[in-house]
């Protein structure tokens, strides 16, 4: 990599609590990617999901900020990246809903959320209401927000960098 810059991206996670130190096997299991510590680059996705969970919560949102040192993650990390919301990522997210835990190759897993936008679809083909051909037709309509998911401490210690929070 002779003296090749590495870039950073800013990412965030919407909460109800400053996470300064994430811890990445603290989440849910059987999540879009596995039991991880998830971020995405997309400001309105986590300002979003962080509005919901402070509602339910009953309590002040919050948006954590972080600088991910992405490229050297895929570098030096077993990556998973799924660019679509194509058969892969649809068989992904079933067999992680399923508790299959697929993730367990992996350090880190980028691509799109399974949220109220597909979510439908994703649940009519997991019960046996839709074939694969149908529902892959109905989520190409849609592009995929973006979420990331460090599924390794190493990983979640080294390139992930907290850099304060923010108002929402």
């Amino acid at each position: 990599m002779g003296g090749e810059k590495m870039s950073n991206i800013i990412v965030y996670h919407g909460s109800t609590l400053v996470v300064e130190h994430p811890i990445s096997m603290y989440g849910r299991p059987n999540l879009d990617f596995g039991q991880g510590f998830y971020v995405t680059d997309l400001r309105k996705q986590a300002t979003e999901w962080a509005l919901l969970v402070a509602r339910k919560r009953k309590t002040n949102p919050v948006l954590n900020k972080y600088l991910l040192r992405r490229d050297e993650i895929l570098a030096n990390a077993r990556c998973k990246i799924f660019k679509a919301y194509d058969s892969e990522w649809l068989e992904f997210i079933v067999s992680s809903r399923l508790g299959e835990n697929p993730s367990k190759d992996y350090d880190y897993i980028e691509g799109g959320i399974a949220n109220d936008r597909v979510i439908d679809t994703v649940n009519l083909f997991m019960a046996g209401l839709m074939d694969s051909r149908t529902a892959l037709s109905r989520l190409a309509v849609h592009s995929p927000n973006n979420q990331m998911c460090l599924l390794s401490q190493e990983i979640t210690d080294n390139y992930l960098l907290f850099d304060g929070t923010e108002s929402i």
